[in-house]
C-alpha cells in the first residue's frame, strides 16, 4: 500500500521511501528535464510515480525533483503491490491515477505486461493526465536522450508535422535495403510526441517523434536498429544480425534473419491476435540530439528516421477504428525520406532546420 508524501510533511512514509534513497547526481539533469520541461509540473498538482525494483534509483532522482517543487505525489513500486509480470494494473494504482494531474511510469518491461500498460493509459486518456511513459528507462538513456533540448526537438517536430499532416504518401529507403511506401489515410490524425507532454497525448520520454496510423504500407523494411517491447532487452541492437521483413497490404507477410530465434520470437509476437501483424503505427523520429541506435527501444524509436509498429494503432489519438492487444516497434538506420516526392531526410539527416 502506498501513502502520500507532501512537501509539508517530508517524513510521511512512501512506498520504499523513495525520497530517502541515494542516487547518482548525474541523473539530475534528465530527471529535472522530465519534471520541469517535459511535464511542466506545478507545485499545486498531484503526481503519481510508478516504478519497479530495477528502476528505483531513477525514480528517486525524479522524486527529488518533485520534492524540490513542493508538489504532492504518490509513489508505487510494482513488486510491492503485485506479482510480476503484471496480468492487470493493480486497482490501487488505477484509483490513485484518478486524482492525479500528472503521472510518471519508470519501469522495466516484462513479458506479456502490455495489457496492464494499456489499462493504465486508458485511465490517462480518460482523465487527460500529463503522462510520461518511461518503459525500459535506464541510466544510459537518462544520461543521453533525457538530456536533450526538448524545446528544440519540439520545434523540429512541429515543422515535420506541418509537412506530413496533409500528405498522401511517404517513401523511406536505407542503404541496408529498406524500401517502404506508406499511403496515408486522410481520416487518421498525425500526433506529435516531442517530449513536451500535454493533456492531449501522453508521451514517451525521451520524446521525439510524429506518428500516425497509416492507410496502407507496402515494401521491405530491414530492421538493423532494434525491435520493441520485451524482445528489445533480449536481442538488443541488430546491426550485426538484422531482421528483414516484407509488408504487403499493411500486413507482415515474411520475416528473415540469420538469428533464427529473433525471427521466430518476432513472428510469434506479431501473430498473437488477428491484428498483431497489421501496421498500426507509421512514425518519423525527430530527436536530432541522438547520435546512434543503442539497442534500447525507448530511446531508439526517437532516433531520426522512420519506424513502424505492428499491432495497436493508438486509435484514441490517431482515429484508427481497429484494435490489437499487442504493439511492437521496429527501427532502422540511415534513412532517406520523401513526403509526396519532396525529400526531407538524407542519410539520416533532416533537410529541415530546427
Amino acid at each position: 500500500m502506498s501513502l502520500m508524501t507532501t512537501s509539508t510533511n517530508p517524513t510521511a512514509p512512501t512506498n520504499r521511501q523513495l525520497n530517502q534513497l541515494p542516487f547518482d547526481p548525474e541523473l539530475t539533469p534528465g530527471a529535472r528535464n522530465a519534471v520541469r520541461v517535459c511535464l511542466r509540473v506545478l507545485p499545486s498538482e498531484k503526481v503519481t510515480v510508478i516504478t519497479d525494483a530495477v528502476s528505483l534509483e531513477i525514480a528517486a532522482a525524479i522524486v527529488h525533483e518533485l520534492e524540490e517543487l513542493g508538489c504532492r505525489y504518490h509513489t508505487w513500486v510494482l513488486e510491492d503491490v503485485a506479482q510480476r509480470p503484471l496480468t492487470d494494473l493493480p486497482l490501487a494504482i488505477a484509483d490513485d491515477l484518478e486524482s492525479s494531474q500528472v503521472s510518471i511510469f519508470a519501469v522495466q518491461a516484462q513479458t506479456n505486461e502490455l495489457k496492464s500498460r494499456m489499462q493504465m493509459t486508458d485511465v490517462v486518456n480518460r482523465k487527460k493526465i500529463r503522462h510520461a511513459h518511461m518503459v525500459n528507462i535506464n541510466k544510459r538513456i537518462m544520461l543521453e536522450g533525457m538530456r536533450a533540448d526538448f524545446q528544440k526537438v519540439d520545434r523540429l517536430s512541429l515543422k515535420v508535422l506541418d509537412i506530413v499532416r496533409n500528405a498522401k504518401q511517404v517513401r523511406a529507403t536505407t542503404p541496408a535495403g529498406t524500401d517502404l511506401v506508406a499511403n496515408l489515410n486522410p481520416n487518421y490524425r498525425w500526433v506529435k510526441t516531442s517530449g513536451i507532454i500535454s493533456t492531449e497525448k501522453w508521451g514517451n520520454l525521451p520524446g521525439g517523434e510524429v506518428f500516425t496510423s497509416p492507410g496502407e504500407v507496402n515494401g521491405t523494411f530491414v530492421i538493423d536498429g532494434v525491435v520493441g517491447d520485451y524482445l528489445c532487452a533480449k536481442f538488443g541492437a541488430l546491426k550485426a544480425n538484422p531482421l528483414t521483413i516484407q509488408v504487403k497490404g499493411n500486413r507482415l507477410i515474411e520475416a528473415h534473419s540469420a538469428n533464427r530465434e529473433l525471427k521466430d520470437d518476432f513472428w510469434a509476437y506479431t501473430h498473437t491476435d488477428e491484428n498483431s501483424n497489421r501496421v498500426g503505427e507509421f512514425a518519423i523520429g525527430t530527436n536530432i540530439e541522438l547520435k546512434d541506435v543503442i539497442g534500447e527501444i525507448l530511446q531508439d524509436e526517437k532516433y531520426p528516421g522512420v519506424h513502424i509498429a505492428f499491432g495497436n494503432p493508438y486509435g484514441a489519438h490517431t482515429g484508427a477504428e481497429w484494435y490489437s492487444a499487442t504493439h511492437i516497434d521496429v527501427v532502422g538506420r540511415n534513412f532517406d525520406i520523401w513526403v509526396d516526392g519532396v525529400q526531407i531526410m538524407r542519410s539520416g539527416q533532416f533537410l529541415i532546420e530546427a
